[in-house]
């Protein structure tokens, strides 16, 4: 307790050649983006990992001068702690530094000066596999008073940017032409705010369908100008969702928008056998997340649509993820299929279907990912706890999908992400003939037109894939 409230030196005279102390320190991604945020360096090998997968390390690795931070720590906290003056420092650096590597580092007493309390020490930082990555001496003005202070308690720090976040979405759809888009009754404030905000980005040209003199007298009390905006007219929510469908059917529209009706009633036109939109494929829903905390986008798939699905439906849930992440630019996402354990157990159907899944993905049968499974959740998206647990795969701590279980788990995962972890959580309807923006009457305008940026996306995508057939 008392080394925890409490930061105490070790004066010239106590220090003797040959003593030591430690620190162990574990990289997190936070501390990548915290070292560029405050020494200004974003070389591409620390903060952008695309570029770090072309790189001779292939992985983003961390600042050399973060472990000789981790150096300057022990002298200054430790040994000899408050009141060391720095003299001098050399460093080599002979390994790179991962995410989720445990470094240890050690400074040694070698040698004492004692005409100007100047002492001179070895030091090395070591990774959890006893292998050197820097090495060097450092030479202090050691102190020759006792100081025990108490220990500062830092703030918490998380980094939090969503305007730059939905921005580079957004940068994504630069230089691609809007699209139609039907908005299903859009009847309420945000609704029309998400059309407006999604139509000056240059993401969509709506078409509005629904109670005309209803959708008017909103805008009309909420401010929200709608020159220029084209309204069908129809009577209520179910005619909206019926015409919508309609001009999607027809090619007047390549992407829906759900507004304020519910979803059971969109998705209901949707599915319908002979006047809907299906495919071959199982429809799904995809949450795009920004996490702060987390280095990439995660896709959260399915938390939406499919209540309970079986292997087959998880098959195609899977495959139109994969689909859309290829879609974001994501070569050969990494698939996590999650589960509350990392065992295959015949009690845990998750377990199961994950085990099926990885071993269709070995055969051929779905394709475009790299797939693990059972995995849980900490495992899946921390490579810390991946490693602590002794997993080893190319999905564990670096996944791009999270596929979940059942629609509840993955509901609670996307809201917990969204209201706890300041996630920008976005998401889209796949595996129809055109995406469908799902929103809910809680996301805002910025939401609903980040949605509409994957929307246009997928459009683009699928009239270029018609073009090559």
């Amino acid at each position: 307790m008392e080394a925890m409230e409490y930061i105490e030196n070790r004066t010239y005279d106590e220090i003797q050649v040959g003593d030591s102390a430690s620190l162990v320190r574990t990289l997190k991604p936070q501390d990548i983006q915290l070292f560029a945020i405050m020494s200004g360096d974003v070389n591409p090998s620390h903060v952008d990992p695309e570029y770090a997968r072309s790189s001779m390390f292939r992985e983003v690795i961390a600042h050399g001068m973060w472990g000789g931070a981790l150096i300057s720590t022990v002298l200054g906290t430790q040994f000899p702690g408050p009141g060391t003056i720095y003299v001098d420092q050399t460093l080599h650096f002979s390994r790179p530094v991962g995410l989720g590597d445990t470094i240890t580092v050690m400074v040694t007493a070698t040698r004492k000066f004692d005409h100007n309390h100047h002492i001179l020490f070895d030091c090395v930082c070591t990774n959890q596999d006893g292998q050197k990555v820097i090495g060097g001496t450092a030479e202090v003005l050691a102190p020759t008073e006792k100081i025990k202070r108490p220990r500062i308690e830092l703030p918490e720090v998380t980094i939090v940017d969503r305007e730059a976040r939905y921005q580079h979405l957004l940068d994504r759809t630069r230089g691609l032409a809007a699209i139609p888009m039907a908005v299903v009754h859009p009847c309420d404030r945000e609704s029309l705010l998400g059309v407006v905000e999604a139509t000056q980005a240059g993401l969509i040209v709506p078409t509005l369908v629904g109670p005309e003199a209803k959708i008017r007298s909103v805008a009309e009390q909420q401010g929200i100008d709608l020159a220029g905006i084209a309204i069908i007219d129809v009577e209520h929510s179910h005619a909206a969702a019926a015409r919508a469908v309609a001009l999607a059917r027809e090619g007047r529209a390549e992407a829906l928008m759900k507004g304020s009706l519910h979803t059971d009633e969109l998705m209901g036109e949707v599915v319908d056998a002979n006047t809907g939109l299906r495919t071959a494929r199982r429809i799904s829903h995809v949450f795009l997340a920004d996490v702060p905390t987390y280095p990439k986008p995660l896709l959260i798939t399915d938390a939406a649509i499919n209540i309970d699905p079986d292997l087959e439906c998880k098959a195609d849930i899977v495959r139109n993820a994969i689909d859309l992440a290829i879609v974001l630019g994501i070569v050969e996402p990494k698939v996590a299929i999650l589960a509350a354990v990392e065992t295959v157990t015949p009690k845990m159907r998750a377990t199961l279907d994950a085990a099926a899944l990885c071993k269709m993905a070995d055969r051929g049968q779905i394709a475009g990912g790299v797939l693990d499974g059972p995995l849980a959740f900490d495992n899946a998206i921390s490579i810390v706890a991946a490693k602590t647990k002794g997993i080893l795969s190319a999905v564990a701590g670096r996944a791009d999908i999270l596929v979940v279980p059942d629609l509840e788990s993955g509901n609670m995962l996307a809201k917990q992400l969204e209201y706890l972890a300041e996630a920008l959580l976005t998401g889209v309807v796949v595996g129809a003939r055109v995406p469908i923006v799902l929103t809910s009457r809680a996301d805002t305008a910025e939401t609903r037109a980040a949605s509409c940026a994957i929307a246009l996306l997928m459009a683009h995508a699928k009239r270029k894939a018609a073009k090559g057939a």
